[in-house]
């Protein structure tokens, strides 16, 4: 059995470059072996209409005023329920598709 997968993305008025990001966990397919988890700072541009309109749909998405990256990284960190936790900031992007699987295949 695979290990579930947490991914946490933290983000603040990121929209020049989230779609970028989200693509990228999308594009990681196995929707079953990690949950998505999306912070974000109360963005007042459209990073959260694009969110909500992108094709990977997070489990969790809060945006809220926060303290900081930290305190965002904390607050997705407290949400996880996988067995492996990974961040992907909102300006990243895995390097190629069967990444979340050789991680999840590693940690079983």
């Amino acid at each position: 059995m695979s290990a579930k997968i947490s991914i946490i993305t933290i983000t603040f008025q990121a929209e020049a470059y989230i779609q970028r990001t989200l693509d990228s966990v999308h594009e990681q397919g196995h929707r079953d072996q990690f949950e998505y988890i999306i912070i974000d700072g109360n963005s007042k541009d459209r990073t959260k209409s694009i969110i909500q309109n992108s094709a990977i749909k997070p489990d969790v998405l809060i945006s809220e005023v926060d303290k900081g990256i930290y305190d965002a990284m904390n607050k997705g960190i407290g949400l996880s329920t996988g067995d492996v936790i990974g961040i992907l900031n909102s300006d990243d992007f895995y390097a190629s598709k069967d990444v979340l699987s050789n991680v999840a295949n590693t940690f079983a």
